[in-house]
């Protein structure tokens, strides 16, 4: 075969590679520009709150030191700041906090919206649940924070006060204390809803989560050290509520593969009935 039938013969298939790589190319492309918008659109519903929650920085300051002053009634709060632009930033933190909590069902919907064309019509009724699983569980995880882990955690670190140590708190320091335990509690109570997910696809089922439940009890207890102050009311105020979505997350896996079953042994009833008539 001469080097031109060679090359007659081989450029046909390398049309056809690069229209198949065309073509596989087109809807990343498209994925991507459609992400783009998303992302554009969240960071301006989050700018607009930022901007509207900063002008309301002062209830918001009053809803999160209320647990402190829950702490230690009847004494008044006194917190410092110690340099002159702290404040200012502590509004701007306030603020951003503000519109994140906020406008949480607002990014999640983004999510979904982005997710949802890649999914079968019975699929996106079953993410339904899910997406309004997502604001309620985070709620909860900020609920628990504010009624119960975060005054217990002031009143143990009063607790410690001498005559002649007395706790004057920055202002900047407590508020981070109280935003980030939050969105760390709002974001691990998210573990039902993912680990559900998780096994709608078959990633997880209830074994292996039963069987992974040591594992999973040192994994809490290290990313509960990790990511709240170094004081047991925390850290212990963050393990046990993972621990028991934990077990949450399995007894919701377990009915998930239980209604499956159902359904693969209705379909399989039918099947035979069909083929018998």
């Amino acid at each position: 075969m001469t080097m031109a039938e060679q090359t007659k013969l081989e450029a046909p298939k390398t049309a056809e590679t690069e229209d198949e790589l065309a073509g596989s190319e087109a809807p990343l492309l498209d994925h991507l520009i459609e992400l783009r918008k998303r992302l554009i659109r969240s960071l301006l519903v989050i700018l607009g709150l930022l901007i509207v929650c900063f002008f309301f920085a002062g209830p918001i300051f009053d809803v999160l030191v209320q647990p402190y002053r829950n702490a230690i009634y009847p004494q008044p709060v006194e917190l410092i700041y110690t340099a002159p632009q702290e404040f200012f930033f502590t509004q701007l933190s306030l603020a951003l906090f503000g519109a994140v909590f906020i406008g949480f069902p607002y990014l999640a919907t983004e999510v979904y919206g982005f997710v949802a064309p890649g999914l079968y019509k019975k699929e996106r009724r079953a993410f339904i649940p899910y997406l309004i699983a997502t604001p309620i569980f985070f709620i909860l995880g900020a609920c628990m924070v504010y009624f119960a882990v975060l005054p217990l955690a002031m009143h143990f670190f009063h607790a410690m006060e001498t005559p002649e140590i007395k706790l004057l708190a920055k202002v900047s320091e407590y508020l981070g204390l109280a935003m980030t335990l939050i969105i760390a509690f709002g974001i691990c109570f998210q573990l039902p809803v993912i680990l559900t997910l998780l096994a709608q696809i078959d990633l997880v089922s209830s074994a292996s989560l039963k069987k992974g439940r040591k594992y999973a009890i040192v994994g809490i207890l290290i990313f509960a050290a990790f990511i709240t102050p170094p004081d047991p009311i925390s850290q212990i105020g963050l393990s046990l509520p993972m621990y028991l979505l934990y077990e949450l997350s399995i007894w919701s896996v377990t009915l998930i593969e239980r209604r499956r079953a159902k359904t693969l042994a209705a379909e399989g009833t039918s099947d035979d009935g069909t083929a018998a008539s």
